[in-house]
């Protein structure tokens, strides 16, 4: 039994030494307590170089309507602090987490235009300390930053735009500390899984300016700065391709009778109505910006194009109603009722042709030939039912009723727009993706 209580008491006697001890062992070969870490290195000498080096991890969001994007980063800081020297025979550095981070001097780097930002805390603070023996220090934060990105959409969804992030000390002028790209644009490394679902990632690369305040001075900044592609097929699916169906079911009503009403106007109402909900729905997610975007202009047009194919029944309709008024006139008015023999009616009714197509000859304008050729037919059509009440043949019914189509079937407006409405709609089509694309 005393050997045991003899062999138990050096351990009781070391353990409160090393748990009460205010300074580790890393700490004392790092002499910590020997110099104030309040100031930067070299105080009072030339600026301390600080190389940077970045490695992109994702590109989460892009949001057009908040002008902003989300970006989780590696930022890696290289300097030389020579108070943190130490002594080594295999000249091997020490690493270190963050709680000795908080002792020492490190580089007082933020993000010019964030919004929001923040080191990774899970499952202990994201944060690497290297020194080497000879003084270098490497330290690594993992975080993740929401910074602006000034969009221009004047050509969305057609678009390129150029993002980037800023990185900047906030204290140290370009005269305490000199920031830069530790191995020029190979300091920027990215993650070869990095993929968006709207854009494509068409370059990375980085640059150095100079940054001036009024009040502080010149301060060295660090651009990363970042090319994205906006894919079209969604919005070709979603916006462009909906958008030219309405504008090609618009046209059917130009083959519909002129005087299947029920069939026309709805038809015309229900594309209007769908470009409306389609411009409501694209315009709802984007930000309110006082200029037109492509995708406005595309459209804004087939929207007109719908519009004008309503207005044309329209137009159609009226002037059907002005010629049948006409034609009714015509036939109200007094006509000759002179009592003729059997063996005349023939050349009475031959004769009446001749003089109702003079007549009618003369009724319409010069400028409107097609109509009055129109015109010449109905009347000649309505002769030869009359001739066939008399006594007529079976062939002047048959011309009667071809005549007769040529005006109920068809009008001058609808047979131009059949050619007009696509010839237009595919020469706007050619111009807009020739431009924006």
């Amino acid at each position: 039994k005393k050997d045991i209580k003899w062999s138990m008491g050096p351990v009781l006697k070391r353990s409160p030494d090393i748990t009460k001890s205010s300074v580790t062992k890393s700490e004392q070969l790092l002499r910590i307590e020997n110099h104030d870490f309040t100031m930067r290195p070299g105080f009072g000498g030339p600026a301390i170089p600080v190389g940077v080096d970045v490695q992109v991890e994702s590109l989460d969001t892009i949001s057009e309507v908040d002008m902003d994007f989300t970006m989780t980063l590696y930022l890696r800081h290289y300097w030389k602090d020579e108070r943190l020297s130490f002594p080594s025979s295999t000249n091997k550095s020490m690493t270190f987490d963050s709680r000795l981070v908080k002792k020492i001097w490190v580089p007082d780097m933020f993000f010019v235009h964030s919004k929001r930002s923040f080191i990774h805390d899970t499952t202990t603070d994201n944060v690497m300390l290297r020194v080497y023996p000879d003084g270098k220090v490497l330290y690594s934060v993992r975080v993740t930053v929401t910074a602006m990105c000034n969009m221009d959409l004047s050509h969305f969804p057609l678009d390129t735009q150029t993002c980037s992030l800023e990185i900047e000390s906030y204290a140290y002028t370009d005269d305490d500390l000199m920031l830069y790209w530790k191995k020029g644009n190979d300091s920027l490394k990215t993650d070869d899984k990095i993929s968006l679902s709207q854009f494509l990632i068409q370059e990375f690369h980085t640059t150095t300016k100079l940054a001036f305040y009024s009040s502080t001075g010149w301060y060295n900044r660090l651009y990363i700065n970042f090319t994205l592609r906006r894919h079209i097929f969604f919005f070709l699916l979603q916006t462009y391709f909906p958008a030219t169906l309405m504008v090609m079911l618009s046209w059917v009503s130009f083959w519909i009778d002129r005087r299947a009403v029920p069939a026309r106007v709805p038809l015309g109402i229900t594309t209007v109505l769908t470009m409306s909900t389609i411009i409501t729905g694209v315009n709802a997610s984007m930000p309110r910006v006082s200029y037109i975007k492509a995708v406005d202009i595309y459209l804004w047009v087939s929207f007109v194009f719908v519009f004008l194919s309503v207005l044309e029944y329209a137009a159609v309709n009226y002037l059907s109603t002005l010629h049948d008024r006409k034609e009714r006139n015509l036939r109200e008015q007094p006509q000759c009722t002179c009592v003729v023999t059997h063996s005349g009616q023939a050349m009475m009714s031959s004769t009446y042709s001749e003089m109702d197509a003079m007549t009618t000859s003369h009724y319409g304008t010069p400028e409107r030939n097609g109509e009055k050729h129109e015109r010449i037919l109905v009347q000649l059509a309505m002769d030869s039912e009359r001739n066939a009440h008399v006594g007529a043949g079976a062939g002047g019914n048959g011309g009667s009723r071809a005549y007769r189509s040529i005006w109920i079937d068809t009008h001058a407006i609808d047979k131009y727009s059949r050619v007009i409405f696509p010839i237009a709609y595919m020469i706007f089509n050619i111009i807009y993706w020739s431009i924006y694309s």
